[in-house]
């Protein structure tokens, strides 16, 4: 038995977030699993690198699974055709590993980077992958409160309420915002791990500074009070993206 990393990317507007659910089989890990399982012709359990929420989309999400044959790297442009081409549009295998047979996707990751895109002017192009805002922002404002977050490691208050996790502690090492083009933003995070719902709460609540409707110094007291009902709205889901995912070398054998 050998285990496999798949590289993948899916567009997850119309998805019911990546993990298998009892009530809606309208999931990427579900679709995913069930096409795989007819290519391989062998029953496969995909583990993700973690959830993503109904409406995020991914462009480097990795997955691990486990099958009979170790011989899939030797004919690997064959193999990523054949997934591709019974896999819906919206989703796309881009690469395959072999990987140790301890490797996990999930618990081996060193750190996920996220990225959110808000638009200021309405664009027929971006309307479905940005959020567009209609009124002024203070970026420099928001980029202020944004590197408060280097200063904590509990963001409960960020974190989707009785989300079943063992600690909401996150170590974040990067979150900036970025002017891509004339009232184009991109807002880029990156931690160890995150919690549910817990970049669009804080871009969320970001918002709110930007529009001075919070201080930053009232920013430090959302994060120290520990409690969701302080935060601004969840910002939209559609605009969210995840971005790269970084393992160590040594878990790969290829």
């Amino acid at each position: 038995m050998a285990r496999y990393f798949l590289t993948l990317s899916y567009n997850g507007k119309d998805y019911n977030g990546w993990q298998a659910q009892n009530n809606t089989t309208n999931t990427v890990q579900q679709v995913l699993q069930e096409k795989l399982e007819l290519v391989l012709k062998q029953k496969i359990e995909l583990v993700g690198c973690g959830r993503t929420d109904t409406g995020v989309s991914a462009k480097n999400y990795v997955a691990h699974f486990d099958y009979d044959l170790e011989n899939l790297i030797s004919n690997k442009p064959f193999w990523l055709h054949k997934f591709n081409t019974i896999l819906p549009d919206c989703i796309s295998v881009e690469n395959l590993q072999a990987v140790t047979n301890t490797a996990h996707a999930r618990f081996d990751a060193q750190n996920r980077t996220y990225h959110y895109f808000i638009n200021q002017q309405k664009n027929p192009f971006l309307q479905k992958y940005s959020y567009y805002f209609f009124g002024d922002l203070d970026f420099k404002q928001m980029n202020t409160a944004a590197i408060e977050l280097y200063n904590y490691t509990d963001f409960t208050s960020f974190s989707k309420l009785h989300a079943q996790t063992k600690t909401n502690n996150c170590k974040i090492t990067n979150a900036v915002w970025e002017e891509l083009e004339t009232n184009q933003w991109r807002f880029t995070i990156t931690a160890d791990r995150f919690l549910r719902g817990m970049v669009r709460a804080i871009v969320g609540t970001l918002i709110l500074v930007g529009k001075y409707k919070l201080t930053i110094a009232e920013f430090k007291q959302i994060i120290e009070a520990k409690n969701r009902q302080h935060v601004g709205n969840n910002a939209p889901a559609t605009a969210l993206f995840l971005t790269e995912i970084n393992y160590p070398q040594y878990i790969f054998n290829d």
